[in-house]
């Protein structure tokens, strides 16, 4: 595979071979060779952003991916509509980048509710501009967001993001409640320097009637300087909170959900912790990827891509990119392999990959 800089690699446009499905029982959804079956699409449409979080890119951002590289509005409807009618999709979350970014944001909701009617369809966001375009969002079939936010610290924000916008993104929480995009969640990277913020943000949610998650931070930023020893693990983070909160362990409702719940005080608020490193859910991940330049990632960790947005482009059908889909899925890793002697970090970046 050719690399560019930056943790974003080149797309595959017309692979030689397409991926073996030697095995593979003949069933429509998304199965593996480890028996998990994928429900969940993330879609990536643009790797740009109005942040520099530390954790996910460079100083200088990516490398913009060219306009006629990214998915258009209507190709990511049709693969979002195959995904949901032929694939066995049962939830659609758009990420980026930041997704707000994208000038035509509401034409892909609007036109990914009518591709697939009745789905729930997400977006996780860092909040920047989501006060202007809310209501729309809603209009056009959004009906949930998940807001990035690590601290409330206007310092320590500023110095983890690399930008001073934390009341625009406090303002775009607000335009979230108002407009009924709930339940509303906060996604909350747990780093070293914001890790004493940690309470002080969990008391918050439950004041605002947000549902707190943390995420322990993965290899996966631009500048490749995670280090397993320095990361703030799932216990660390437990022994803050239980500082100030009483925390009882409540588990997952959900197998394949990748938050572990604790209540709060008794309840009923409860607080997330998505222990990605030390805690894999790997063996219950129900989760498909679609870059923004459109190539199916079977793994968040996995280098491997299969191009289907020359399928698109070429005259290919339906049932066509859905076979390619099945098979893409069907060569999904076991596990992300952290823990492993000869774990190989990505060559793309969160903000590359999609949240």
């Amino acid at each position: 595979m050719t690399t560019l800089a930056l943790g974003m690699p080149t797309v595959r446009r017309s692979p030689a071979v397409a991926p073996s499905v030697d095995g593979r029982p003949d069933v429509p959804g998304l199965v593996d060779r480890f028996g998990r079956v994928a429900h969940d699409l993330r879609v990536s449409i643009t790797t740009a952003c109005s942040l520099r979080c530390t954790y996910c890119m460079p100083a200088e951002g990516l490398p913009l991916v060219p306009r006629d590289e990214l998915l258009s509005a209507p190709e990511i409807a049709r693969l979002v509509g195959i995904a949901v009618r032929d694939l066995g999709v049962h939830e659609v979350r758009f990420t980026g980048g930041e997704p707000l970014t994208r000038a035509d944001l509401v034409d892909i909701i609007a036109l990914s509710a009518a591709a697939a009617p009745g789905t729930p369809l997400a977006l996780t966001t860092n909040g920047i501009g989501l006060d202007a375009k809310a209501d729309a969002l809603v209009a056009a079939g959004l009906t949930r967001v998940n807001v990035s936010l690590d601290t409330l610290d206007r310092e320590h924000f500023a110095r983890l993001t690399r930008r001073d916008r934390l009341p625009r993104v406090l303002d775009g929480i607000a335009a979230a409640h108002r407009a009924g995009l709930g339940p509303l969640k906060i996604n909350a990277v747990a780093m070293r320097e914001t890790l004493h913020d940690a309470p002080t943000l969990l008391a918050w949610a439950i004041e605002h009637g947000c549902r707190l998650r943390f995420i322990e931070q993965m290899p996966l930023d631009a500048d490749e300087t995670w280090v397993r020893e320095n990361m703030v693990d799932a216990e660390e983070l437990l022994a803050v909170l239980g500082e100030r909160f009483a925390l009882e362990p409540i588990g997952r409702d959900d197998p394949a959900a990748p938050a572990e719940e604790w209540l709060v005080d008794g309840g009923p608020a409860t607080v997330g912790i998505i222990a990605s490193v030390t805690r894999s859910f790997c063996a219950a991940c129900d989760r498909t990827r679609l870059t923004a330049e459109g190539s199916v990632r079977s793994c968040l960790f996995g280098d491997d891509e299969t191009d289907l947005r020359g399928m698109l482009r070429g005259g290919a059908d339906d049932a066509e990119i859905a076979d390619r889909w099945r098979a893409a899925m069907w060569g999904k890793k076991a596990g992300h392999g952290i823990d492993d002697e000869d774990f190989v970090r990505p060559v793309r970046s969160m903000g590359g990959i999609g949240g």
